[in-house]
């Protein structure tokens, strides 16, 4: 039985009295305090939504399996923040995968919301939300703007068809099961998520070849349209759901308001490292075998979603432009030595030999 809780009940009225005394510097208490559990949140975008959710007031308490620090330091915390932000997490170590013990456990809880944060398919979704069901008020999904069909018109809308055959198939079939689950429930469905501490080579996998002065390679005409969102607009809209009745049953889109070229964006990612603009070379991707490697962290085609509803439901607005947003991943991470994965060249040696008829460039 591998599941155990560091959270004493009689913990947590202190701890949220010592939340509620908190508020956020991007958003403001709108809602009532609520009892929180979040699935997941010592990653990427778990980190900065306990944050914001604590800092706006709320009990938070962390389901992981206990194999990362449940509390750890972010570039934006100072040392009091981190302290206050240690005291106010609350933890309960498990496997979400052992379903019947988290019905069992979560039914003792009474949390008033949840934050899906790394559920991939509906049978994870469905222990949790029945043992939550009692008390629950909204059901709060991190779901993907993969799950759409690919589709000439442009730019994806919630009300696009979803793609059954995605990677990201187990998302679409958790919000059906939301859907018809009898809870309020909100699905957020991000497109590329970047900024500082992100685990999925996108930003990075620029930074890197543009820091070692190498040509960076691009599929196709690099005229591809694409969009990203910084990790702080999406814990902002996370938050702005959360109470929020025109956000019940209902699914958006969130990332940034600008739209890039692949070209374009190897461009920014130059510009926010202070370099000059980088060499680019495109190359014809069904030219070469790169085994399982990826020669590139995007999928080779338009990619984009219209962000309009959540803009208008949520009250949200991005606060970063692209160009800041990579300024402040690059400032925050790559620019301080961090990286999540060691810089591999191995593909792109493979292209500029075949393109410019060099050996190990």
């Amino acid at each position: 039985m591998a599941f155990s809780t560091s959270l004493k009940p009689s913990a947590r009225p202190a701890a949220r009295q010592l939340a509620c005394s908190k508020v956020s510097r991007r958003t403001t208490v709108s809602v009532q305090a609520k009892k929180v559990l979040m699935m997941g949140g010592t990653r990427f975008i778990g980190l900065y939504l306990a944050r914001q959710l604590v800092q706006e007031g709320h009990e938070v308490t962390l389901f992981t399996r206990g194999k990362k620090e449940v509390a750890s330091m972010i570039p934006d915390d100072t040392p009091e923040s981190f302290e206050n932000f240690k005291k106010s997490i609350h933890h309960m170590k498990g496997d979400r995968m052992e379903f019947d013990m988290v019905t069992e456990r979560l039914k003792k809880e009474k949390f008033e919301a949840v934050y899906d944060i790394n559920g991939r398919e509906s049978i994870e979704a469905r222990p949790v939300l029945e043992g939550c069901r009692d008390t629950l008020e909204q059901y709060i999904y991190c779901s993907s703007a993969g799950v759409y069909m690919k589709s000439d018109m442009m730019p994806h809308r919630e009300t696009d068809a979803g793609d059954v055959k995605s990677r990201h198939k187990g998302k679409l079939d958790t919000e059906t099961y939301l859907a018809t689950a009898g809870v309020a429930y909100t699905s957020v469905r991000p497109v590329y998520i970047y900024g500082p501490l992100n685990y999925n080579p996108v930003e990075e996998w620029f930074f890197q070849r543009i820091a070692a002065g190498r040509p960076v390679p691009v599929p196709s005409s690099g005229m591809q349209i694409t969009q990203l969102g910084h990790v702080k607009d999406l814990s902002d809209a996370f938050v702005k759901c959360l109470g929020n009745k025109k956000a019940y049953n209902q699914i958006y889109n969130v990332s940034g308001e600008q739209y890039v070229t692949f070209d374009g964006l190897a461009k920014a990612c130059a510009k926010a490292m202070g370099k000059d603009e980088p060499e680019l070379v495109h190359y014809t991707d069904k030219d070469y075998d790169f085994g399982k490697k990826k020669a590139f962290p995007m999928r080779d085609q338009h990619f984009f979603t219209s962000i309009d509803k959540a803009m208008a439901d949520l009250n949200w607005k991005p606060q970063f432009s692209l160009l800041d947003g990579l300024k402040d991943s690059y400032t925050k991470d790559f620019g301080r030595g961090t990286m999540r994965k060691a810089a591999d060249f191995e593909t792109d040696d493979m292209i500029l030999a075949k393109v410019k008829g060099l050996a190990n460039a």
